[in-house]
């Protein structure tokens, strides 16, 4: 017997594309006429495979389906499409069908792209997962352990809904944190550039006036006037740009440092422990890397993923250094037959209470169940500590920029306060 590909029509006029086993293109003809399908191309698996491979080359060179799409998919839209690929294979319809209906819904796009490519290649008689593994920019190692999971288990559907789940929790609190982030954000930016207006715009005028009156400047106005003249660029000939030029393109030259050295794994280590480390936000990093992996490992766990390799994609996907190696370690002592808990407990990354939720999960069978949980609490607890947070950053703000603009009018106020002075001297006089 042979793989059929076939496409038909219904009597209402609808396409309809599957596969079929038989000996004979004629035995296929006449099953889907037995079924009410009207076929209008049936061919081998094998022909099915060498249009694929035609289509692949033909992207290659920059015809077909068009050229591969740089960046990645939004999280929202892979949310969105598992949980409608999950709906689809729920209502009982073919894997392949589900792909061309979603691949049609979506709009232009890199996943409109990717899907396109799924479709040929599980129309080539590739498994689902094999197809999302060539492109990790829209489904990364995470997304394909758990469907192929599901594909062995033939509960594919149950699996992308929980997928769809992990997904939307891991964006909920990505969310929450930027969220909390803007304001202070706002706060600081806005700040900033009034304080270089001033210095740019106002200060330059306070510095004629002292000059007409030749007043004797003290030293915080003289810091003040040289911190002015190198933001308007007026220190000496030799400087070629303006501070205010420093200070507008700083904040993206930090971005792209930080990119940069984050590539490096001294970077990544140093930077990992600092945050870990840093009064205020370390606790935040700390709760919310740990919500993090837990969630991840438990939804691996529970799709049927092996613990071994479950743990190893949860170490690739925490994003930090300093929970990959707790987790490199846990690796090593249950591949060595020992538990979970005790590498764990050894490293102090976590909480007492986790690695005995943990064990005591070890001990029950119930690791999952116990590693969801785990998740769940921190989530409430990230909330906290965003809400804390925010608490002592007001405060730290309000002090911050007090003394700022203090020290601005203080040392503006200074020679004003002897130019009235010498004024009403000579008056006397």
């Amino acid at each position: 017997m042979a793989t059929y590909a076939y496409e038909a029509m219904t009597a209402a006029g609808k396409a309809q594309k599957g596969t079929m086993d038989a000996a004979s293109s004629n035995e296929v003809t006449k099953s889907l006429r037995g079924q009410g399908l009207f076929p209008t191309s049936i061919r081998e698996q094998k022909a099915a495979k060498a249009k694929a491979e035609k289509i692949k080359e033909a992207k290659k060179k920059g015809k077909g389906m068009g050229f591969s799409m740089p960046g990645r998919v939004k999280t929202k839209t892979m949310t969105n499409f598992t949980r409608q690929l999950s709906t689809l294979q729920d209502a009982g319809l073919p894997l392949l069908r589900s792909i061309q209906i979603l691949e049609q819904q979506q709009k232009p796009g890199k996943l409109k792209h990717i899907l396109g490519a799924v479709c040929e290649d599980v129309e080539g008689g590739s498994t689902l997962s094999e197809s999302f593994a060539k492109h990790p920019k829209a489904f990364d190692r995470l997304y394909c352990k758990m469907v192929a999971a599901g594909e062995v288990g033939g509960v594919l559907d149950v699996i992308l809904q929980r997928l769809a789940d992990f997904m939307e929790k891991g964006e909920r609190l990505k969310r929450r944190i930027k969220g909390a982030m803007i304001y202070p954000t706002c706060v600081i930016s806005i700040a900033v550039l009034i304080v270089t207006g001033i210095m740019y715009f106002v200060i330059p005028k306070f510095v004629t006036i002292f000059g007409d009156f030749g007043v004797k400047l003290p030293p915080l106005t003289l810091f003040l006037i040289d911190t002015s003249n190198w933001i308007a660029g007026t220190t000496s000939k030799d400087q070629a740009v303006p501070g205010v030029a420093w200070i507008l393109v700083s904040p993206f030259l930090i971005i792209i440092v930080f990119k940069l050295l984050r590539k490096t794994d001294f970077g990544r280590a140093a930077f990992d422990i600092f945050f870990v480390k840093a009064p205020g936000i370390g606790n935040l990093v700390r709760k919310t890397t740990i919500a993090r992996f837990t969630r991840t490992l438990g939804t691996l766990i529970s799709a049927g993923v092996p613990i071994l390799e479950a743990v190893l994609i949860t170490r690739d996907t925490c994003g930090n250094w300093i929970y990959e190696r707790a987790l490199n370690k846990v690796h090593d002592s249950i591949r060595d037959g020992e538990s979970f808990a005790t590498p764990l407990r050894a490293s102090k990354v976590v909480d007492s209470l986790v690695v005995n939720m943990i064990d005591v999960g070890e001990e029950t069978g119930d690791m999952d169940v116990m590693l969801t949980k785990i998740a769940d609490n921190y989530d409430e607890e990230v909330d906290v500590a965003v809400g804390s947070l925010l608490s002592l950053l007001e405060p730290f703000m309000v002090i911050v920029l007090g003394g700022v603009i203090g020290t601005i009018v203080l040392a503006l106020f200074m020679p004003l306060v002897s130019m009235i002075e010498s004024v009403s001297g000579g008056g006397k006089k």
